[in-house]
């Protein structure tokens, strides 16, 4: 086994990582030997070869991929989303079993589970025996020796894109990547335009959206933390017409996340804050004095994401997650606002 270490980018950035894995551990499961199950005109023969840069330069598929491993966060339900089974995965939300999340329809779950091959951990000798012809690693710590050890596995290995950072590249880099990888280009196109449609009704629907700063934040066991652009979360409001909030953008640094200190929670304060429970239960944020003490939170204009599935949705930066998402969050996002 190697580790896939990310770079010291954030408090908040470790202990997300760190609470996943002690939910998820190393990964495994059930096997899954099954050669990858496609759908539409790529299962008809698509225009292969395709070369896709990378950060780690430019990486040819040769032919459409008949098993495929997915280890970067959301990869795997990316696959998925675009009618793909993986054999191999990664477990990043730590749902467990097949690692499929609830809001992934069931046209588009598992006939047979995947192989579960660990997250900042991955199993050398386990995806070598899955005989993989392409593995994603699109959202993951773009460290090289990661990429160097699977890579020597003498398979594309299509990892983070070039000039993303560490855990940043966003769902529609990742969306269009792996449709190209898995040459499903046209059904990559409509899952990305579909949601963008979403995003823009919802935010025509609330017009008291626009222009209103937020902070998207979270507590975990090291305590609290705010996101800065390039973040899923803080994406996911700038396009509802929120202002992502100049003062915790001002702290940003390389990575997604900056850390709030007890003398620094004015950092939550926006004309709406959200927050999620990272290894802590909801409660230790709503009954905090300290959080309770925030200008914004005191006026009622805050959120706490109690319900873990919509709180993982939030944070999970894919098609289907954030579709749901849209469904569940805005809501509450109007009625804080309008308290």
């Amino acid at each position: 086994m190697f580790a896939g270490r990310p770079r010291k980018r954030g408090a908040l950035l470790v202990c997300l990582l760190g609470a996943l894995l002690a939910l998820a551990g190393c990964g495994s499961g059930g096997g899954n030997q099954d050669t990858v199950t496609t759908s539409g005109p790529a299962a008809a023969g698509a225009a292969f070869p395709v070369t896709i840069p990378t950060a780690f330069g430019d990486v040819t598929v040769p032919s459409q991929p008949k098993r495929v491993v997915a280890l970067g966060w959301g990869d795997a339900e990316v696959a998925l989303t675009l009618g793909v089974q993986p054999v191999g995965a990664s477990d990043w939300l730590a749902i467990g079993g097949d690692g499929v999340p609830s809001w992934v329809p069931q046209d588009k779950r598992y006939t047979t589970p995947p192989t579960q091959l660990g997250t900042l951990e991955v199993d050398l000798e386990k995806i070598a025996a899955l005989n993989p012809d392409l593995i994603l690693d699109t959202r993951a710590s773009g460290d090289k020796d990661r990429y160097n050890k699977l890579s020597g596995l003498g398979v594309p290995v299509v990892s983070i894109p070039k000039g993303a950072e560490s855990y940043q590249t966003s769902w529609q880099d990742q969306l269009d990547i792996i449709g190209k990888a898995l040459g499903k280009t046209a059904e990559a196109a409509k899952v990305r335009s579909d949601l963008e449609a979403k995003f823009q009704q919802a935010a025509a629907a609330h017009p008291e959206f626009a222009g209103k700063t937020a902070v998207a934040g979270a507590k975990s066991g090291a305590g609290y933390g705010a996101y800065v652009n390039g973040d899923g979360r803080v994406e996911f409001l700038k396009k509802l017409g929120f202002m992502q909030s100049p003062k915790v953008q001002a702290l940003a640094g390389n990575g997604f996340s900056v850390s709030v200190s007890a003398e620094r929670m004015d950092l939550l304060d926006a004309d709406v804050t959200v927050m999620a429970a990272i290894g802590v239960a909801p409660e230790d944020i709503s009954n905090d004095p300290l959080f309770q003490a925030v200008p914004s939170v005191k006026a009622g204009h805050a959120v706490v994401l109690s319900d873990k599935t919509i709180s993982l949705a939030f944070a999970s930066a894919t098609p289907l997650g954030l579709s749901y998402a849209i469904d569940q969050v805005v809501p509450q996002l109007a009625r804080a606002l309008a308290r």
